[in-house]
C-alpha cells in the first residue's frame, strides 16, 4: 500500500500557498482577496500539523499553533467582512481599484 508521506503533504501545502498568492496578486475583488489570505493561512496550518506529526508526535505544539491561527483567522475574516460591507454600502463597489480612488 502507498502511504502518504510528509512530501505529499508539503506539496499540497505549497500548492495551496501559491494558489493563495496568485489570487491575492491577480484579483481586484476584496472578497476574493480575503479568500486568498485564508488559503495562505490554511497552508500554514497544514505545515504546522504535518511537521508536528512527523517530527514531534509526542508534543502538541503544532496543533496549538494551528488552533491559535484558526482563531485569529476567524477574527480577521469577521473584521475584514465588516469593513468590506461598509465600503460597499458607502461606495457600491468592492473592487480594490475603485477603493483607491475613493475620497472620504
Amino acid at each position: 500500500m502507498n502511504q502518504i508521506t510528509i512530501t505529499h503533504i508539503l506539496f499540497v501545502s505549497t500548492a495551496l500557498f501559491f494558489i493563495g498568492m496568485y489570487g491575492l496578486f491577480t484579483r481586484r475583488n476584496m472578497i476574493t482577496m480575503l479568500m486568498s489570505v485564508e488559503l495562505i493561512l490554511n497552508s500554514v496550518n497544514i505545515n504546522f500539523v504535518a511537521f508536528n506529526k512527523y517530527l514531534y508526535p509526542q508534543n502538541l505544539d503544532g496543533i496549538f499553533f494551528t488552533i491559535f491561527i484558526i482563531t485569529i483567522a476567524a477574527a480577521e475574516a469577521a473584521v475584514a467582512i465588516s469593513i468590506i460591507i461598509n465600503l460597499y454600502r458607502s461606495h457600491q463597489s468592492i473592487d480594490v481599484d475603485d477603493a483607491s480612488e475613493m475620497k472620504y
